[in-house]
Formats: C-alpha cells, sequence, structure tokens
C-alpha cells in the first residue's frame, strides 16, 4: 500500500482485499464505540463539557499569538529554549542541531504525530543518530516500517501474531523458541528491549497535548510510561509540536483533559498525565538538564488565517477515526497520509496540497458520526464539504463528475424536466433489474455496484407521494 494519497483509490482496493485488517478494523470500531458510550454515559455533564472544550479551544486559537509569546517568556523563565520553525526542514534541522550540541548518539522518542508530519526520524538517522521508538506501538512499527495507521492506537492494524512475528525477527539474540502468545509476553520482551535504550538516551524527544502560557509547562497524556521515561531520564528535553496546541492556563488543559481520553480510549482518565515545566532545579530529583521545545508552523499559520480554521481545534483523541465508517472500511494506511479519517481528510488538503489529496475529502458519507463525537465540536462534514467545493472550482475532479452535476442542476432548474426524468429512470431502473429487487451492475455506477448491491426504486416518487397527499 502506497504512501501517497493521490493514490487513494488503489489502496482503498488493495485494504478491501486485507481480511486481518479488517477483523482489527471491525473490533475497534465495535469496542471503541462501546467503550466511549459506557463512560460518558457516567458523566452528566459531558455535552456542557464539549461545549466549554469547544469555546476554550476558539479563545486559544482567537489568541494564539499572545498565548506562544506568553508560554516562550515561561519556557526561557525556567531554564529553556524555544525554537520557531516555519516548516518541517526547519523543524527537522532544530531537532538535529540540539541533538548535535547534546553530543546524542542515542535519541528516545516518545509518541509524537507531529514529529510523523514532518518525517523526525528519518532526518535524525540520516544524520547519524540511533532513534528509537518507545511507544510499543510505534516502536513495532519501526521495526516493520510502517507509519501509524491512528492517531491514538498507531499499531491498530496489526495483530498479536504480527507483533510476535516482528520481534522474533528483530530481537534476533533472545531464544527462537521463546512463548510469544501472550500480549503480557509481548509486551516483557518490548520492556527489556527498550530499557536499555532509555538508560543510554543522551536526548529524549517527545510531542505534546498542550502548551500552558501561564506556566510555560508542556502536558502530555498517554497510556504508557514511556513518555515520562523520554523527557526526564535523558539529559536534553525536546518537545516537537504545533503551534495550535497553546492555551492560555493550566484550568483550561484541565477542562480538555476530562473530555480527550473518554473520546479517545473510553477511559474516564489516561494512565499518565504529565506537566513538565522547564529544565532541572538544583533542588529536583529528577528530570533534564536542558529543555526545548520545537515549535512547527507547517502551514497552520495559514490555516489560521482561513476558513477551515476550525480544524485546529483538534486534540489529537482519534474519535472521527474510530467511528468513521469509511476509515472502518479501510483503515489508515488507505489514506496516504499521516493523519487518516475525517481529520486527516480536512488537514491533508491543508498541509499537503488538496491536488495531492483530492480524494480524501470525497472519502466520506457525511453521516455526521465523526462530528457528533468530536470532544471540541469540530464541523467535519462542513469543512470536508469546503474542500470539495475548492476542488470543483479547481477543476480537480472527472469530467463525468462535472457533466453530471451540469445535467443534474439543469434539470433542476426545470421542475417538469427533472420529474419526468425521474419518472423514467425510475421505470428502466425496475425493468433493468428483471423483479429481482436490486441491481448488482449498472452502467455509469460500476464503482457503487462493485462493491454494493444497488436497491430498485419501489415506484413514484417523494414529490409525487407529497402532490397526493396535498391533494387529499
Amino acid at each position: 500500500m502506497q504512501a501517497d494519497s493521490a493514490r487513494f483509490p488503489e489502496n482503498v482496493a488493495a485494504a478491501r482485499r486485507d481480511e486481518t485488517l479488517l477483523g482489527a478494523l471491525h473490533r475497534l470500531q465495535r469496542d471503541a464505540r462501546a467503550g466511549r458510550a459506557e463512560t460518558v454515559s457516567k458523566l452528566p455533564e459531558f455535552e456542557a463539557l464539549r461545549d466549554a472544550a469547544r469555546d476554550i479551544r476558539n479563545g486559544a486559537l482567537a489568541n494564539l499569538a499572545g498565548n506562544l509569546e506568553r508560554f516562550e517568556e515561561n519556557v526561557v523563565a525556567n531554564g529553556g529554549e524555544v525554537h520557531w520553525c516555519r516548516d518541517a526542514a526547519e523543524a527537522c534541522a532544530a531537532v538535529a542541531r540540539i541533538c548535535r550540541e547534546a553530543g546524542a548518539k542515542t535519541v528516545a522518542k516518545g509518541k509524537s504525530m507531529v514529529s510523523e508530519e514532518i518525517r523526525l526520524n528519518a532526518a535524525l538517522i540520516d544524520a547519524g543518530f540511533d532513534t528509537v521508538e518507545t511507544d510499543l506501538g510505534e516502536y513495532v512499527l519501526q521495526l516493520r516500517d510502517e507509519t501509524p495507521s491512528h492517531i491514538v492506537i498507531p499499531a491498530i492494524h496489526l495483530t498479536k501474531d504480527q507483533f510476535a512475528e516482528t520481534f522474533r525477527g528483530a530481537h534476533d539474540t533472545l531464544p527462537e523458541d521463546r512463548p510469544l502468545e501472550e500480549a503480557r509476553a509481548i509486551t516483557d520482551e518490548a520492556r527489556g528491549a527498550l530499557r536499555d535504550v532509555f538508560l543510554r538516551a543522551d536526548v529524549g524527544i517527545t510531542g505534546a497535548n498542550f502548551l500552558i502560557a501561564e506556566t510555560g509547562s508542556v502536558a502530555i497524556v498517554t497510556n504508557e510510561g514511556n513518555g515520562d521515561l523520554a523527557q526526564s531520564l535523558p539529559r536534553t528535553h525536546v518537545v516537537v509540536t504545533g503551534i495550535e496546541k497553546a492555551l492560555g492556563t493550566v484550568e483550561e488543559a484541565l477542562t480538555l483533559i476530562r473530555v480527550l481520553a473518554r473520546s479517545a480510549t473510553g477511559q474516564e482518565i489516561s494512565a499518565y498525565t504529565t506537566f513538565a515545566t522547564g529544565a532541572k532545579r538544583a533542588d529536583d530529583a529528577a528530570g533534564p538538564e536542558n529543555f526545548h521545545v520545537v515549535l512547527v508552523d507547517n502551514g497552520r499559520g495559514d490555516l489560521l488565517a482561513g476558513p477551515k480554521r476550525e480544524i485546529l481545534r483538534c486534540i489529537r483523541c482519534g474519535a472521527c477515526q474510530t467511528v468513521c465508517p469509511v476509515y472502518g472500511a479501510v483503515g489508515g494506511h488507505a489514506y496516504g497520509a499521516v493523519y487518516a479519517g475525517p481529520v486527516g481528510s480536512v488537514l491533508t488538503p491543508a498541509l499537503s496540497g488538496l491536488e495531492k489529496s483530492k480524494h480524501l475529502p470525497e472519502a466520506s458519507s457525511f453521516c455526521g458520526a465523526c462530528e457528533g463525537v468530536c470532544p471540541v465540536r469540530i464541523p467535519l462534514p462542513r469543512l470536508l464539504r469546503m474542500w470539495r467545493e475548492d476542488a470543483f472550482q479547481a477543476h480537480l475532479g472527472p469530467k463525468v463528475l462535472r457533466w453530471g452535476l451540469f445535467a443534474w442542476s439543469t434539470l433542476t432548474a426545470w421542475p417538469w424536466a427533472y420529474r419526468t426524468a425521474g419518472a423514467i429512470g425510475g421505470r428502466m431502473l425496475r425493468l433493468m433489474a428483471m423483479g429481482r429487487g436490486r441491481l448488482t451492475r449498472l452502467p455509469f455506477a460500476g464503482k457503487w455496484t462493485g462493491g454494493r448491491d444497488l436497491p430498485v426504486p419501489e415506484g413514484g416518487t417523494f414529490v409525487g407521494k407529497w402532490h397526493r397527499r396535498r391533494g387529499k
């Protein structure tokens, strides 16, 4: 499967043939929906919290420049340093420079979607640094040379047997016949392999869920202890994050944390919620000697100034991916981008260009499930529709679509012609079905009938029925 959004149709076809992937996606959507519903039901004020979370993120974006400047002032006051980077190249160069100045050989990485976005691992490895992912899912993906398929559960597309197979191939100094049938055995082996990485790492890199302007703190929310180890054991801690993560106060962050875990994994709260504030002080028991925050724009400033700025409210919970019927049918890798699902279909065109990712906004049924679960109420269907309109205006769609829309709009301008065409079309479809009640093949709709049957019109039209009832 190609990591290329332009190949989305081909990637979808490959994903639909992968029975292992489809089974994993079915379990994800079934379990995650049930878990979220149960957890949310225990919090009567959850919908009010979503409103508050939306307002907090809107306010933070409206005052983003001020929040970032105040954040930098407090980071510096706490012994840290902030690096402003316009794009992926500048961000990777900044991190590599910090690693060189630290005399680093080994870099321990916590989970960070922004680092995936800017291809940080490849840049550091090319620069000569032994760079190791320490999140369990990210670690096995690095061993397999794969990218995350979900924002929160990066290796959701893999089975336990595939984890075991990967470990047997990578950890070749261990006995070949060791038991790896149980998840606990796999976790223990990963812990053993990564313990040495933490102990010898010179630099630890993490992402950030939130940046707190009033204190200069960085908050990370995880379910594995690797995030805390990556930021506290190495001499140098580097935070790589997008500029949109800045908030005003700790209280705002705590409100968002209340909706984050419930939306992401169905937990009331994640196992670890950690606030890091600057470098180690004289009386601190542990912590890094050097603290750096790499702020990445990479197109976010343009988004902020445009009509699709609401996507920047995203707190990376992955809930929209988990409930999306399209994501649930093809998985994350089919999108050919770092961010998959509804959030990716809105964000990717802004980051990599609509021409390269024109298929992604089309990958939606507009069912509204994504907006229904978003903890910060991002109007994802509306934003997807805006990208579709942009693609149409730029003539990026197939010509048959433009002709079809032209024909439809012409018919709708003449109600009598529209009703006549509808009546004739309905009769033709019933004749073609030959009494079966469904169509397995249909001219000009091969992509639709290739994966599903088309029900035959039962007879008459909605408008006709409305007129008949009105006449009564």
